[in-house]
């Protein structure tokens, strides 16, 4: 009984109703009068206190006043913490396709066939969408094609020769040699400028023992030919062989391109190994 009246009291207190006036000092008129209740007090205090703690959320989150929390990273700080995570996460790329390179050269220089590379997604930078589509070959340069491949296939196999210089080497591409080969500068090859979609032939019958995609010189192929020689052609634009293919001497493998980090425009960066020694083509090949 006693319980029930104590809530009745309580519910009453809160029910009471209250005015708050506000007097002018100097004439004591009304200025401003409303009727309240503790129930309203509450309400509104409730009311009043979410909206402090929301404006509160939203200076933290879009104003600069959020660098005055204490322990809060300023947005240099923060620019330069996500800035020195993409130079890591690059760097390891690079390490990585460099390592796979030099492997893949003493591989070849072993005589053994290189293992195919393994490529991690960059997790910070954002891939960029690139969009590969085939060449489209006209009927002529089908039936040209088709007719080069068959009188190639159709020669004799010639035999091993010892000797280098007595080997007839097909010219991998007719065009102006735009850097020759140079020990002094570690560059063991020659680039050759051609024409835009210009065909890249085997230079030796042999197997392409690598083909593939690099970071530094996009689009690859490796053949290996007899008498330990190992042809290189990079920076193609399309690969018509795959790992493990057979080239006939003149076939065509790939087409001129551009691809590649290491590149300055669209041409044929062509080495010619011999038992891990790198050659001149140019003494060997008329370009």
């Amino acid at each position: 009984m006693r319980n029930k009246e104590n809530k009745e009291k309580i519910i009453q207190r809160l029910q009471n109703r209250y005015r708050l006036i506000i007097y002018n000092d100097s004439t004591f008129q009304t200025v401003w009068s409303a009727k309240l209740t503790r129930i309203n007090i509450f309400i509104l205090g409730g009311i009043g206190g979410l909206a402090l703690i929301f404006i509160t959320v939203l200076i933290i989150a879009y104003t600069p006043a959020r660098q005055l929390i204490p322990g809060y990273p300023s947005g240099d700080v923060r620019n330069m913490m996500v800035r020195n995570a993409i130079l890591a996460d690059s760097l390891e790329q690079q390490i990585k396709a460099r390592d796979n390179y030099f492997n893949n050269i003493k591989a070849l220089v072993k005589g053994e066939v290189p293992e195919e590379p393994e490529y991690d997604v960059d997790t910070v930078a954002r891939p960029v969408n690139m969009e590969l589509h085939p060449y489209n070959h006209d009927s002529l340069f089908r039936q040209n094609l088709l007719e080069e491949q068959l009188d190639l296939s159709l020669q004799s196999v010639e035999t091993k020769q010892s000797n280098i210089a007595s080997i007839h080497f097909f010219a991998p591409l007719h065009g102006m040699v735009s850097q020759k080969f140079d020990k002094t500068t570690d560059h063991f090859a020659v680039d050759i400028v051609g024409l835009p979609n210009s065909r890249i032939s085997a230079v030796m019958e042999g197997t392409v023992i690598f083909a593939g995609w690099t970071v530094e010189t996009g689009y690859v192929i490796y053949i290996q030919h007899d008498n330990n020689l190992v042809s290189v052609y990079k920076h193609n634009s399309e690969l018509l062989k795959k790992m493990g293919d057979h080239a006939n001497a003149g076939e065509v493998i790939a087409f001129m391109g551009n691809t590649g980090e290491l590149t300055t425009g669209p041409h044929l960066h062509f080495e010619l190994w011999h038992k891990g020694t790198p050659l001149d083509p140019e003494k060997f090949i008329d370009f």
